[in-house]
């Protein structure tokens, strides 16, 4: 399994309905995921890239891992008030989600992915 890119349109099928419940997170994935909130010209979301393609395929049956540009999805860039990439937020199925920001290392992701999304259901 391979990191999964996301719109606007797939966001609120997906993740959740931003047009029903802009103001209240109910996730509507089947496995907790992570979504990396990225740009192709950031040189930290370059480097972050390969170690989520691995933790997909590491995690395929576990968790989803999904990807939205930033320069592409604007108004998606807005509604999470997203400053400065690359930004995470880390979604259990049945808990709130947490945003982390900043390229982390692999470790480090690992360990906010067992702690957040696999302890968590």
């Amino acid at each position: 399994m391979k990191t999964i890119k996301l719109t606007k349109e797939d966001f609120s099928k997906k993740i959740t309905d931003l047009d029903k419940n802009s103001n209240d997170w109910t996730y509507l994935g089947d496995k907790p995921a992570l979504i990396d909130f990225y740009a192709d010209w950031c040189s930290p979301c370059r480097m972050l890239a390969p170690i989520l393609e691995e933790l997909a395929e590491e995690y395929k049956d576990e968790i989803y891992i999904y990807k939205v540009d930033t320069e592409e999805n604007k108004e998606l860039t807005s509604i999470f008030n997203i400053r400065g990439i690359p930004t995470m937020i880390f979604s259990p199925v049945n808990n709130a989600p947490q945003m982390v920001q900043g390229a982390l290392p692999r470790n480090e992701l690992k360990r906010l992915i067992d702690e957040i999304l696999l302890n968590s259901n």
